[in-house]
C-alpha cells in the first residue's frame, strides 16, 4: 500500500472532530507527557489504574494503551483486567513493553499480558521487540542496544503469532504486519534526549487506532505524525527542554501542508 498525506490528514481531522477517549495504564514517568500529547492531538486521555475501575473505564473507551514502564504486581493485575475487558468489547489495545529484556520480571510480565489478549499493536524499540521473542536479549534499562532494522525479523514473528502490527522505533521506524513493512524516516535525533517519547508514540498509536480501522495504517500514521512533530519542534528548540514544549505545540497546530512537505514513509 501507499501512504498519502491526505489519508494521514483525514485521520487527524477525525481525531479532532471525535475527541476519542483513550484509556492509558502507563507509567509514572510519562503520564503528564503522554496525556498532554493526546490532548494536543485532539483526543481525550484518561489515566485510570485502579483494578476496581479499569473495566468500567475500558467499556467507554475507544482504545486501550498498556505501558509497563513502572511495574508493580497491583498494576499488572489492572492491566490484565483491562485487556480482558477490551478484548471482550472489541476495543483495540496497544502494548508498550518498556524495558523488556532488562529484567526477568519485565519480560515475564509482557508474556503474561500477551497470553491474556492479543493487542492490535505492539510498539517498542529494537531490543524490547527482540527480547519478547528471543530469550537472553538485553536492553540498557529502557534504552535499546539494537537498531530498529535488526528487530524486523522478530517483529514478523510477533506479528504472525499475535495477529497484530508491530511498530519498532528507532532512527528509522518500522511497522510490520503480515507481509507488509512500512518504513518511516521522519523524526529528529534530539527526540532521544527527551524521556517518554517512545511512550508518547505508543499513546498516539492508540489515538489513531480509535479512528482508523486499518491497524497497519493507523500505526504508520501515528509514527509519521510523531516524527513530523518532532522535526518541527526541533527546528524551534535550543535543547531537550524547549523541545518538549514545541513538540506539544507542533501536534496541536499540525497542518496538512506540513505533512505533504515532510512525510517520508514507504511501504
Amino acid at each position: 500500500m501507499k501512504f498519502t498525506a491526505e489519508a494521514v490528514w483525514s485521520d487527524i481531522l477525525a481525531i479532532r472532530r471525535q475527541s476519542p477517549l483513550i484509556h492509558n495504564i502507563t507509567n509514572y514517568v510519562v503520564m503528564n507527557n503522554t496525556a498532554n500529547a493526546m490532548l494536543a492531538m485532539g483526543a481525550s486521555p484518561v489515566m485510570a489504574h485502579a483494578q476496581e475501575e479499569v473495566s468500567d473505564i475500558v467499556r467507554i473507551a475507544n482504545a486501550l494503551v498498556i505501558n509497563i514502564g513502572t511495574l508493580s504486581d497491583r498494576w499488572v493485575l489492572s492491566m490484565q483486567t483491562a485487556m480482558k475487558e477490551a478484548n471482550i468489547k472489541g476495543i483495540p489495545i496497544v502494548l508498550d513493553p518498556v524495558g523488556a529484556g532488562a529484567t526477568f520480571y519485565r519480560t515475564q510480565t509482557v508474556q503474561q499480558l500477551l497470553s491474556v489478549a492479543s493487542p492490535a499493536v505492539i510498539r517498542g524499540n529494537g531490543s524490547e521487540v527482540m527480547a519478547i521473542v528471543q530469550t537472553g536479549v538485553q536492553t540498557k534499562g529502557v534504552d535499546s542496544l539494537d537498531s530498529s532494522e535488526s528487530a524486523i525479523d522478530a517483529a514478523h514473528i510477533l506479528s504472525n503469532k499475535y495477529g497484530c502490527a508491530v511498530c519498532v522505533s528507532g532512527k528509522i521506524d518500522y511497522v510490520v504486519m503480515d507481509k507488509q513493512v512500512a518504513q518511516v524516516e521522519n523524526g529528529h535525533a534530539m527526540m532521544t534526549r527527551v524521556t517518554g517519547m517512545g511512550c508518547t508514540a505508543s499513546a498516539l498509536c492508540g489515538v489513531f487506532l480509535s479512528v482508523n480501522p486499518s491497524v497497519f495504517e493507523a500505526a504508520a500514521h501515528a509514527m509519521i505524525v510523531m516524527g513530523i512533530a518532532g522535526e518541527l519542534a526541533a527546528e524551534r528548540s535550543d535543547g531537550p527542554g524547549s523541545l518538549q514544549l514545541h513538540f506539544l505545540d507542533s501536534l496541536y497546530s499540525l497542518t496538512e501542508t506540513a505533512i505533504v512537505q515532510r512525510m517520508k514513509a514507504t511501504a
